[in-house]
């Protein structure tokens, strides 16, 4: 709760874990340094907000960060994917300072981007990482860590103290074999990686004939579509931490015509199962199709 950006942290302050500093996530659509040159590469783009967090590192001073945590593609909080260079960044931040680097994959882990995990579109190997969710399909509950060698070798000396009533369970480790062996056999992160292409297809097309979508963001079968009042101001179809009547309404109107899916404030997420076909796929883009006439309405044009 500490360390995430998540508005849901706020209720629990100060009651939290001391010595959290944020920095901000490499959110292209809504940057806060690029609103004067949308334009620039992506290479340039990922340096700035590297940047960005070497100055942090600098001010808190190196050897005083412990680690830093980030999910490697952002989930509920706006699938946001890393430009071109921005993980190899951080990955070299943290070897330059001597800092260890830990990756979230509890959403974006076990095929959901098209890769076993997300981190492996950029080739780049953390310290630490966390998993949970699709380790096991969801068939029983779930979490793990992993972590390099050298850092496994230091709880021989000092134990991990803890608790946890079903910690390591016999139900949930075999569900976590099965599952992985059934994703193996069945070729699942392969069938992902190719539906990539087809829902940003889908969801490009979704941009074009909707005015009310500002931007649409896929990586594997992990997308959203970020809707807009305005697409020239950006103006978001909810405030931030909120909802509006029309964000209600779409999704209203997509659970009474049979397609279940997850908005947050003013955007869609598109994270359908693993397994879903072209066909199943395009039936829900057909309703979500309908849907966002709700939110066209209050849409400059």
């Amino acid at each position: 709760m500490a360390v995430t950006g998540d508005p849901r942290r706020v209720g629990w302050e100060p009651n939290l874990m001391t010595g959290v500093v944020h920095f901000l996530d490499p959110y292209r659509y809504r940057s806060t340094f690029h609103r004067m040159n949308p334009d620039i590469s992506e290479e340039e783009f990922a340096q700035d907000y590297l940047n960005h967090l070497e100055e942090i590192i600098l001010y808190e001073g190196p050897e005083s960060i412990a680690g830093i945590l980030m999910e490697s593609v952002t989930g509920t909080n706006g699938i946001i994917i890393p430009p071109q260079g921005y993980m190899q960044g951080v990955r070299a931040l943290c070897d330059k300072y001597g800092i260890v680097m830990i990756c979230d994959e509890v959403m974006s882990g076990f095929g959901r981007t098209g890769k076993m995990f997300a981190i492996e579109h950029w080739d780049v190997v953390p310290d630490i990482m966390t998993m949970a969710k699709g380790l096991t399909s969801a068939y029983a509950p779930l979490g793990a860590v992993a972590m390099k060698p050298e850092i496994a070798a230091a709880f021989d000396e000092h134990a991990f103290e803890s608790g946890l009533t079903y910690t390591s369970h016999p139900i949930s480790l075999a569900a976590a074999v099965a599952n992985i062996n059934a994703m193996r056999e069945d070729k699942i992160v392969e069938h992902v990686a190719g539906m990539g292409g087809v829902l940003r297809r889908m969801l490009t097309d979704l941009g074009e004939a909707h005015p009310s979508v500002g931007e649409v963001r896929n990586i594997g079968l992990f997308g959203i579509l970020e809707l807009v009042k305005d697409r020239k101001t950006k103006e978001p179809m909810a405030p931030w931490n909120g909802s509006s009547p029309e964000m209600a309404a779409l999704k209203k109107y997509c659970t009474d015509h049979g397609l279940f899916l997850y908005t947050h404030w003013h955007t869609v997420l598109i994270i359908p199962p693993l397994i879903i076909t072209e066909e199943q796929l395009k039936e829900g883009m057909d309703i979500l199709d309908k849907a966002l006439e709700i939110t066209d309405k209050v849409a400059n044009k």
